[in-house]
This record gives C-alpha cells, structure tokens and sequence, in this order.
C-alpha cells in the first residue's frame, strides 16, 4: 500500500544524512504497517487497516515517502544541470520515470495474478514514475510549487468525496463506484505532495548546505541503521512484501 522514494546515487560528500534517515524510518513504519497488512489479508488477525490510527499511519507514509522523492529530486536536478544540456536533462528523467513507471507495471501483473481481486492498478511505483515525468520543468521553482501542489491535494481531495461512471481515469483519481485497491495513489492528490516535496527541497537546500549534525549523528549506530535502510529503499520496497507473505503463510494455512 505504501511506496518508496527513489534517490539518486550522489557522491557521498553530497548525501543528507537526514533525507535518507527519514526515508529509512518511512521504510521501517511501511514494513511495520505491511506486517498488519498481511496478518489482516491471510485471515491471522483481523484488523481494519484502512481506519483509525493504522489509516492515518498508512497515509502518514505515503506522505513522507513522496515528500522526500520532491526534495530528492531537487538535489539530484541541481548536480545533474551542471554537466548535462536541456535535452540530457529532459531525456535523464523521461528514463528515470518510465523506469520507475515500468517496475509499477510489474507490479500491476503479479498482484493480477496473487491476489487477484484488489490488485495494483496505480500504485506508488506508477504514480512515482509519472511524478518524475510530469515535475521535470518546475523543479526549478519554489513557492510556485507549493502553491500548485497545495491546490492538487486540496483537488484530490475534493474528488475523492465522489465516484464515477467511467474506470478509464482511475489514474487521475476519479474512481468508479465500489472499486478496491491494495496500492492506489492517483495523480491528484499525489503528484501535490510530491510538488510541495520539491518547494521544500529548493528553500531547504538551495545553498548546498551541509547536513545538520553530519559529523555527529551520522555516526550514532541508530542514525546510521536508518540511513542505510533509506539508501536501499526500493530494493526493500520489492521484496519485503514476498519474504513478509512467505513468513506468515504457513499460519495462515494452520488455521
């Protein structure tokens, strides 16, 4: 249900310790909250996961997670713009988005086949990828974006309220009655969240600042258990969903 943000590979001098830290507690609460999930859908134990504080923890990573690929993209334009044109640029992150759209893809067929009924029709992965695509001329700005993406969220809001006759715009966020997803973040509100990301990262670090505390924090053995769960957050995001299904199966089957 929830996703992952996909940083780039900067040198190290140029790594925050803080976004990957974030990242890595997102990537720890998801896999928390996956545990419940899973526990739920198996028949375990049963739990409405969509309601109540695990609902607000659901979207409370989601959130997080699509704020840090606004901020993440931000640092990664500002290195890449330095030694790639205007058509490099535009070509660098059409690959990065249809790549990330692409494993969503994957996604979408495997939960088409397991589970079935409620599988991946635009998840994180999709909207992540499209996200990349579609914020590539405004990761330049910054109260713009703020301004553009609160209005996207408070749209995606509004139109979450209503359901619609037609599944062909599922994607936007105009959902047919009745219909079911295990992993749905439309554009709207989502691609807000994402814009709101890059405002932050542009006030946040538009001098290239150093990280808060590195020489400190950065070697407490807990920082650094975050940070490297963070740096590895998409391979952890494709696997630990079979490695969770494959631990709890068994119970399942003893029921």
């Amino acid at each position: 249900m929830t996703g992952v943000s996909l940083p780039e590979k900067p040198v190290s001098r140029e790594r925050y310790w803080e976004i990957d830290f974030l990242r890595g507690t997102a990537v720890s609460l998801m896999i928390v909250f996956h545990i419940i999930f899973d526990l739920n859908f198996l028949g375990i134990y049963r739990i409405q996961v969509y309601s109540g504080w695990l609902g607000l923890l659901a979207y409370s990573i989601g959130t997080l997670f699509l704020l840090l690929v606004g901020v993440s993209l931000t640092l990664s334009f500002r290195r890449a713009k330095k030694h790639l044109d205007r058509i490099q640029l535009r070509w660098k992150y059409l690959k990065r988005g249809l790549m990330i759209f692409g494993l969503g893809l994957v996604i979408t067929a495997i939960t088409f086949i397991y589970p079935g009924r409620g599988f991946v029709l635009f998840g994180v992965l999709h909207c992540i990828g499209l996200s990349i695509i579609l914020s590539y001329p405004l990761l330049h700005f910054k109260w713009l974006n703020l301004l553009f993406g609160g209005a996207i969220v408070i749209a995606g809001i509004v139109i979450s309220w209503y359901t619609f006759a037609t599944p062909a715009f599922v994607w936007l966020g105009f959902v047919p009655p009745d219909f079911y997803s295990i992993d749905y973040f439309p554009i709207l509100p989502w691609f807000g969240v994402v814009l709101i990301g890059v405002s932050l990262g542009n006030m946040l670090y538009q001098n290239h600042r150093d990280s808060i505390g590195r020489r400190f924090l950065k070697r407490t053995l807990p920082v650094r258990s975050f940070c490297y769960l963070g740096r590895h957050s998409l391979v952890i995001y494709l696997l630990h969903q079979p490695i969770i299904l494959a631990l709890l199966s068994p119970f399942a089957a003893s029921i």
